[in-house]
C-alpha cells in the first residue's frame, strides 16, 4: 500500500507533505516496519533507539504531541504495542540531579499544529511570545495571558530556524532552507523577505539585533556571518577563517560587539562591528564544539562545550579560558544557554530526562533539575532559551510545546 494512503488513513494531516514524501513508497506488513515507516516520516529511528523508552500509555501520549491519530485507534494500538515492546523504559541515558537552594515552576503551552518542530521562542516587552515551526514552515504568536495562539504560514520553502524581535517588536525569521531573512508586518500581516546576495549563503540560522537596529546572523553550513541593515536591505557576508566551523549561536556584548559560537570547530568568533573583521579564539580540546553562548553584564563570554560536556567561560580582557564539567558527564551534550538573575542557565540535551542547570556565578556551583513533561513523558530537547519578562522562555521540540520557567529560593 502506498505511504500516502497510510498517512491519510492514519490521520497524519499535521505533517508537511514535503517531509512525508521523503520516506519509501511501500510498507511491509509487520509491525516493526510499520513503526519505522510512519515514525521516520519526520525523524530517524535513532531518536527512538536513544530514548529513555516508555510504557504503552506514555508512547500514546508522546505520539499525540506529534501527530493526530485520534480517528484511528486501532493503528495507535498497533504502533504503541510495538514501540513499548521494542523501546521499553530504560536508564541508559539517565541524567544526574544536583540539589540546591532553588525550586522551579513550569508553565506549558501546546502549539496548534502538530509535527511542526516548534522552537526558539522569544518574548517581547509586550508579553507576546513568538516561535517558529521549522518543519511546518510556521511563524507562531502566543499571548501567554490568555493562551491564545495564531500561526502564520511562511513563504514556501522557508523552513525557519529561529525568530528574533527588533526594537518595534516586529518578528524576524531566518529562512534556513531558502537563503532568506524576513519579517512579518504586524499591520498588514504580510511578509517582507530579503534574499542572500551570495548563492553560497544558503542557511540563515540564528540572529540578534543591535541597538542601532542592525540584524546580525549566522549561516551554519555556509560557514558565514551576516549583517543586514533593514533600512535599505543591504546585506554583507563574511566567511569564517576555519573551514566547516559551522557558526551557530550569536550574542552581543555591552558594546554591541557580536560574538559567535562554532558548532563544527573548537572556536569562538569576535566580530568587528564596523569592518566585520573576524577574530578567532581557539578553545581547548580538538573535540570541543560550542552550539550557543551567553554574555554576562561584565562581558564574560560563556559557552556550552557540546562536544565534551562542559560549561566554558572566555574572559576577553585576560584571554583566560575556564571550563567546568557538566553534572551528567562528557556525553551530556549541553545545547541552549542564557544568562539570567546572576546565573548561567543551560541544558543537557543528550540525557533523559533532559536537565536544566543553573550555574551560580558567585559560588561557581551548579544545581540541576530534570525537566517535567505532560503526563510523565520525558522528552526533549531545548535548542534555544532566552530570558523573558518573568523567566526563561524555552521549548521542547519532541512534544511541540513552549514553556516559561520561573524560580525562587526554597
Amino acid at each position: 500500500m502506498k505511504l500516502l494512503s497510510i498517512i491519510k488513513r492514519s490521520g497524519l494531516t499535521a505533517l508537511p507533505l514535503a517531509i512525508l514524501f521523503t520516506t519509501p513508497d511501500t510498507l511491509a506488513d509487520n509491525n516493526d516496519q510499520l513503526v519505522k515507516q510512519l515514525c521516520t516520516a519526520c525523524h530517524s529511528t535513532r531518536n527512538m533507539e536513544r530514548s529513555s523508552g516508555y510504557s504503552k500509555a506514555h508512547w500514546q501520549s508522546l505520539i499525540s504531541y506529534m501527530v493526530d491519530l485520534s480517528d484511528n485507534k486501532s493503528l495507535v494500538d498497533e504502533l504503541t504495542n510495538q514501540l513499548s515492546q521494542t523501546y521499553p523504559i530504560n536508564e541508559k541515558r539517565i541524567s544526574k540531579v544536583v540539589n540546591g537552594d532553588y525550586q522551579l515552576q513550569f508553565k506549558y503551552w501546546q502549539v496548534p499544529t502538530l509535527g511542526q518542530r516548534a522552537r526558539d521562542p522569544v518574548q517581547g516587552k509586550d508579553g507576546v511570545i513568538w516561535w517558529v515551526g521549522q518543519w511546518g514552515n510556521i511563524l507562531g504568536r502566543l499571548d501567554p495571558n490568555t493562551g491564545e495562539m495564531k500561526e502564520y504560514m511562511l513563504p514556501k520553502g522557508t523552513y525557519p530556524h529561529s525568530v528574533s524581535l527588533d526594537a518595534n517588536l516586529t518578528p524576524w525569521f531566518l529562512g534556513n532552507k531558502n537563503g532568506t531573512v524576513g519579517y512579518l508586518d504586524l499591520e498588514t500581516e504580510s511578509f517582507k523577505v530579503f534574499n542572500m546576495p551570495d548563492e553560497r549563503a544558503k542557511d540563515p540560522h540564528t540572529g540578534v539585533f543591535d541597538k542601532q537596529g542592525i540584524f546580525w546572523f549566522t549561516l551554519q553550513h555556509s560557514n558565514m556571518i551576516g549583517r543586514l541593515d533593514p533600512t535599505n536591505g543591504d546585506i554583507k557576508l563574511v566567511t569564517l577563517p576555519t573551514p566547516r566551523s559551522r557558526p551557530y549561536g550569536i550574542k552581543l556584548d555591552s558594546q554591541g560587539t557580536p560574538w559567535v559560537s562554532c558548532n563544527g570547530s573548537n572556536c569562538l568568533i569576535e566580530v568587528n562591528k564596523q569592518t566585520m573583521a573576524l577574530n578567532e579564539i581557539k578553545l581547548p580540546g580538538q573535540k570541543t564544539h560550542a552550539r550557543r553562548l551567553a554574555i554576562t553584564p561584565d562581558d564574560m563570554v560563556f559557552y556550552v562545550n557540546s562536544g565534551l560536556g562542559k560549561l566554558g567561560r572566555y574572559n576577553p580582557k585576560t584571554k583566560e579560558i575556564t571550563e567546568w564539567d557538566n553534572p551528567s558527564g562528557a556525553d551530556s551534550h549541553p545545547y541552549a544557554i542564557e544568562y539570567a538573575d546572576g546565573a548561567i542557565w543551560f541544558n543537557e540535551s543528550a540525557k533523559r530526562p533532559e536537565t536544566l542547570i543553573r550555574f551560580d556565578l558567585a559560588s561557581e556551583t551548579m544545581q540541576s533539575w530534570q525537566l517535567p513533561s505532560k503526563e510523565g513523558v520525558y522528552t526533549g530537547l531545548i535548542r534555544h532559551m532566552r530570558m523573558g519578562n518573568k523567566g526563561l522562555i524555552i521549548h521542547q521540540t519532541a512534544t511541540n510545546q513552549l514553556a516559561e520557567v520561573t524560580w525562587q529560593k526554597k
